[in-house]
């Protein structure tokens, strides 16, 4: 069988399975197994110029076989994609998405609008690094600061910190609660993913319910719990003006600012993610 014949025929088993991007990620998937780009795979199709052997053939069939049953496909392949820079993933770990990608922009610009010439950044929560590391490898000036309390999570955490930000860029291994007090008052900003999702929310995708780890999807009745530690935990680390960036579910925007507000924070913005929906809020901590 042909690789454009695989191809289709993949693409049909992923949209019957409900996948939203099934041509996208067969795509991915027989790019990453050749070893060449999406782009580089499109125009070898074009020219008849690339081809599976069997063994090629085999393995791709039984990958997308996987994928059609909603297994991640950065499970499958091991990386996943992240603004400029390419992870380690895998079981364990969360899962960066594109809606993160967009909340780290705000972060990033936040810390290019910082006087310090070496800013220092935390990301708590810290999963695969992907926030933190973006912001390492986008300004390498700053020093960044990965905390991730889960063992499996932090085996990839350490990996992608090692590899991708090694000079300018460290993880550690504690609870967010337990963030060493070393930096406290000089810290200039403060992102983070927590587990937002309430605890008797399951959420819509198999992707996520089945394959991504309760520890970084679930947060308390409200799902608020950590969003509460991590608000405690920058008003400590920051300095006076530094900025703090939480992300959070589409229907939190409210609950989250008085959060905020009530904790004596200032400067309380919601922002929206660029489908228009409430998804991170932005806070400076005055004094």
């Amino acid at each position: 069988m042909s690789l454009a014949s695989l191809l289709d025929r993949a693409e049909a088993a992923f949209t019957n399975a409900g996948i939203e991007t099934p041509r996208v990620d067969a795509e991915l998937l027989a790019a990453w197994m050749l070893g060449i780009s999406r782009g580089e795979l499109q125009s070898g199709l074009i020219t008849d110029s690339i081809a599976f052997d069997e063994a090629q053939t085999l393995q791709f069939e039984t990958l997308a076989a996987r994928r059609a049953e909603r297994e991640p496909l950065q499970h499958l392949t091991g990386v996943a994609h992240f603004r400029n820079i390419t992870l380690q993933v895998g079981k364990g770990v969360f899962v960066p998405r594109p809606e993160t990608e967009w909340v780290t922009g705000l972060a990033i610009d936040a810390v290019k609008a910082c006087a310090n010439p070496e800013p220092i950044v935390f990301d708590l929560c810290a999963g695969s690094g992907a926030i933190g590391l973006a912001i390492a490898t986008e300004i390498p000036n700053a020093q960044v600061i990965g905390v991730e309390k889960s063992a499996d999570a932090f085996g990839y955490t350490s990996r992608n910190y090692a590899k991708l930000a090694p000079t300018n860029g460290r993880a550690i291994l504690a609870d967010v609660a337990d963030t060493p007090n070393d930096l406290d008052g000089k810290v200039d900003v403060v992102i983070s993913n927590p587990p937002y999702i309430p605890a008797q929310m399951v959420p819509i995708y198999p992707e996520v319910a089945l394959h991504d780890p309760g520890l970084a999807l679930y947060g308390g009745e409200d799902g608020l719990d950590v969003v509460r530690v991590v608000a405690d935990v920058a008003a400590r680390l920051l300095h006076p003006g530094g900025t703090l960036i939480i992300e959070h579910a589409d229907m939190q925007g409210e609950a989250v600012r008085h959060l905020l507000l009530d904790k004596g924070w200032t400067q309380v913005r919601t922002h929206q993610d660029f489908n228009s929906r409430d998804r991170s809020v932005s806070a400076v901590r005055s004094h």
